[in-house]
């Protein structure tokens, strides 16, 4: 399958690419803390990012966890990831969550990013289910979400605990395959 468009190209996150993963999430930390709480606190440092990684390979291995990275092609760095979680191969059904470099923001990459990686990931893995969580407040991951054919399923009332200590609500998204 073809995973590139525009100037952009998608893959699974690979052994050697940590170092490139810590500068995306370093780059935007602040924005990502809240809401990306696992990643960022598995990354503080280069050291903490690359021994993240090789968790990350095992998880891919055993499918468990589909980091897909989204590069400029024109620079050949990360520029933004669509990560497939929660997967249950039973059912099958998994959860997706997205985030760009705030310098790519407002441009369509991640809904279409998120658009490429699902057709991969029904074709390949035949989930017939996919869920996406998101904060009321968080009106970009929402515009990408419901962009993607996403319904809303409901809300779960005092359901995550963000960085800071907050617990808020968040929507369920679904789409059925």
């Amino acid at each position: 399958m073809n995973m590139t468009f525009d100037n952009y190209k998608i893959d699974v996150l690979q052994p050697h690419e940590g170092e490139a993963l810590f500068n995306l999430i370093d780059n935007n930390r602040a924005r990502l803390e809240d809401f990306f709480a696992g990643t960022v606190s598995k990354t503080k440092t280069l050291e903490d990012t690359l021994k993240y990684c090789d968790e990350i390979q095992n998880r891919i291995k055993a499918i468990s966890y589909l980091p897909y990275m989204i590069t400029d092609i024109n620079t050949n760095e990360f520029i933004g990831l669509v990560d497939v979680k929660n997967i249950d191969m039973n059912v099958p059904k998994a959860e997706l969550g997205s985030f760009i470099d705030s310098r790519y923001e407002g441009k369509g990459i991640v809904t279409q990013a998120t658009n490429i990686v699902i057709d991969h990931i029904i074709e390949k893995y035949k989930f017939i289910k996919l869920l996406c969580r998101a904060s009321a407040r968080n009106k970009g991951s929402i515009a990408v979400i419901l962009k993607n054919g996403f319904e809303l399923e409901g809300t779960i009332r005092r359901d995550y605990k963000t960085t800071k200590g907050e617990v808020v609500d968040l929507n369920y998204y679904g789409r059925i395959f």
